[in-house]
């Protein structure tokens, strides 16, 4: 005899509660049918809980997350000495916003920023919340700051321009990088996204119900109806013989309603 035979035989006897090691009933496949007509029967609490926990992500965000801010400034790399712009010039000032981006990882630009503005930062920090960066074909270097606070962000982004700018003219001999664009005050966060957090927290609390509900599916291992007998048997259900005990209790609860004593 077959091992699958052996367990429908074994199934026939007693009920399903084959469990594998991994706490998932022993069977061969997943009825996507009846997964189905599950989740469709439990939608109200898909919607229940999914709606919980956008609402908690929305709390979380707007109570417990600072928001932060961005601020930007621009500089301009060109040689103000050259009385015309030719393909050397170019070339020039392409490779020289290689350079530039370096200076602002110097030590002693960072000081001299937390020195005037007298902030609350380390190198380190400083580090991780400026960022400099150059769009290509261009000589423009934008230089963003991001903190807590928006009028932090713009005077730390516009004190990064004049104290680089000034640093390249005085360590490079070279002529003092152009101001293009000072940074304003920004007015709206850029993190964190409202929106997006609380459609995830929907979307996780829809996801880990319907989890929830093909787990209890995968577990439940008693057949329910003669459907199940013969499908996981492969018997016939010759007969089906009403529960007494059931009849007795609903005979007790009839009585009661009606005033009568057993």
């Amino acid at each position: 005899m077959s091992d699958k035979r052996k367990r429908r035989s074994q199934a026939a006897e007693t009920p399903r509660t084959a469990i594998s090691s991994t706490g998932v009933p022993a069977s061969d496949t997943i009825d996507l049918v009846e997964l189905m007509y599950r989740l469709l029967g439990g939608w109200k609490l898909i919607v229940c809980l999914a709606l919980v926990f956008a609402v908690t992500a929305g709390v979380y965000t707007i109570f417990f997350v600072t928001p932060m801010y961005q601020a930007t400034s621009t500089i301009y790399v060109l040689s103000r000495s050259d009385s015309a712009i030719n393909m050397a010039d170019l070339q020039i000032g392409t490779a020289l916003t290689s350079d530039y981006i370096k200076v602002f990882k110097m030590w002693e630009v960072h000081e001299e920023v937390i020195s005037n503005l007298d902030l609350p930062y380390t190198y380190t920090e400083m580090r991780s919340m400026l960022s400099v960066v150059n769009d290509s074909d261009t000589r423009m270097l934008d230089i963003t700051f991001t903190s807590p606070s928006a009028e932090e962000a713009a005077a730390v982004a516009n004190e990064y321009a004049k104290v680089a700018s000034q640093y390249i003219a005085d360590t490079m001999s070279t002529d003092k990088p152009n101001m293009m664009s000072v940074a304003l005050v920004p007015t709206n966060p850029v993190s964190p996204n409202k929106t997006k957090n609380i459609m995830l927290g929907f979307m996780l609390g829809a996801v880990l119900t319907c989890g929830i509900i093909t787990i209890q599916m995968l577990m439940d291992d008693k057949y329910k109806t003669a459907e199940d007998i013969r499908k996981y048997t492969g018997l016939a259900t010759l007969a089906v013989v009403p529960v007494e005990d059931g009849d007795r209790i609903m005979a007790k609860k009839s009585t009661k309603s009606s005033g009568r004593k057993v």
